[in-house]
């Protein structure tokens, strides 16, 4: 639902390798100013690193734009980076100490600079009730020892996209149109066979995304079958458990059963996604961000449905925190500034645009519609309605970048190689462990 007092007016901002005029969102009754302080310094320039794609840093562009109309005087200087080099930048800058005052950080390596004291503590500049704007989920993945050093600023997860002639060739003539009637793991194993049976040996049912960092997409299964990596404790290691099998043998399933590719491991060159691309494969785990590419690229019809259930249904708690730098000289300001990204028509904004998923309670709410193929849009927010508080913050721990690590080496292994499933649950444990100092 758009606000009736936004009001827009037309500026140029150099996105990519050019000049563009894009709409700003100009200070109004959705808009109230907000009264930052400047630092002793006398300077009210943020700085703003991230990367992104052409239709974010647009996003970004406006917002920068309509913050800086009401707020007199302030300014924000965005710096866009290649993904490849942003944290080895922000490592670098933090290391020599002449850090970005913002960046916009994964979830998944969030834990890491909060647990180093990097980031900003945010306690003291936000109002009360500020975290009421966010799901339960969202909030929890920008905690550090229940303080908020963060906000959630957008998430995505994983559905499945299928091509629809594979699928109806097969006999397969309805998807799941609701979380309620999403397949089960049984129930995508038979589609699977289905497909299997009825298509050529070097096209598969299907192809999972859980390459690279990606793996933490596997923990979509562990969610889904009610299981966790973590305890409550978020030290100790709890994925050696019947819900542990259960994902691991399931997951395994894929490989046994000839339903993916040989080479969609964990290490794999070969992303999941091309071998959907090049029709290698019917369907494939996907997040909302491979919309807009997948409608201009493709020259076959697809669809979208849920991803399947165990006990319970899950997934991945992917997206981008954006967080403030602990010795930023404007602490105030960036405070300010992070308010106001997160703010509902700035959200929808951003993702609408960028086909990703708000973290604010009213938007999941009441929907938002993707500038491509809107009507895709309930399916992802439906999804991302699965993640649980306790499965989004393990994601955030301090540890997870190495955590990661030990989770590629032994899925890798047990899907490429012969490790049993009773020999992986306890390595992965104990690679856990180590990092974490739990038992």
């Amino acid at each position: 639902m758009e606000d009736s007092c936004m009001n827009f007016s037309r500026r140029h901002f150099l996105i990519g390798s050019g000049a563009v005029t894009l709409p700003v969102l100009l200070s109004g009754c959705g808009f109230a100013p907000q009264q930052s302080t400047s630092s002793s310094t006398g300077s009210k320039t943020l700085t703003f690193t991230t990367w992104g794609t052409d239709a974010e840093l647009a996003s970004f562009a406006r917002v920068i734009a309509a913050f800086e109309e009401a707020n007199a005087g302030a300014k924000v200087e965005l710096n866009s980076v290649p993904y490849g080099q942003m944290f080895t930048n922000i490592d670098a800058q933090l290391q020599a100490g002449n850090p970005p005052d913002i960046f916009r950080v994964p979830y998944y390596t969030f834990g890491s600079y909060a647990g180093r004291d990097q980031l900003l503590d945010l306690s003291p500049y936000l109002e009360s009730g500020f975290s009421d704007r966010f799901t339960d989920a969202a909030w929890a993945a920008v905690q550090g020892n229940d303080k908020p050093f963060g906000v959630p600023h957008h998430t995505d997860t994983s559905a499945i996209l299928y091509n629809k002639a594979a699928l109806e060739s097969a006999g397969i003539t309805s998807v799941p149109t609701s979380l309620e009637s999403a397949w089960t793991w049984d129930e995508l194993s038979e589609v699977a066979a289905t497909l299997r049976a009825a298509q050529p040996a070097d096209v598969f049912p299907m192809a999972y995304n859980w390459q690279g960092n990606g793996v933490t997409r596997w923990l979509s299964l562990l969610f889904q079958a009610d299981g966790r990596f973590l305890a409550t404790n978020l030290t100790d290691p709890a994925i050696d458990s019947d819900a542990g099998a259960a994902a691991l043998e399931f997951s395994s399933s894929f490989f046994t059963k000839n339903f993916v590719p040989p080479n969609n491991t964990i290490k794999s060159a070969t992303f999941a996604s091309d071998t959907w691309y090049s029709q290698t494969s019917a369907m494939v785990w996907s997040g909302a961000f491979a919309i807009p590419d997948a409608t201009n690229t493709l020259d076959f019809e697809w669809g979208a449905t849920f991803a399947p259930r165990g006990e319970r249904g899950g997934g991945d708690f992917g997206g981008n925190a954006l967080v403030a730098t602990a010795d930023t000289a404007n602490p105030e300001l960036a405070a300010a500034f992070l308010d106001f990204v997160t703010g509902d028509m700035q959200m929808r904004d951003f993702c609408e645009t960028a086909s990703l998923l708000p973290t604010r309670k009213d938007l999941s709410e009441s929907g938002i519609d993707f500038d491509v193929r809107p009507e895709l849009a309930p399916i992802f927010l439906g999804q991302a309605s699965t993640v649980r508080a306790e499965d989004s913050s393990q994601v955030a721990s301090p540890d997870m970048s190495r955590i990661i690590t030990v989770l590629q080496d032994n899925l890798e292994s047990a899907f490429a190689g012969s490790t049993s499933t009773a020999d992986t649950l306890k390595s992965i444990a104990d690679g856990i462990a180590q990092p974490t100092g739990g038992s």
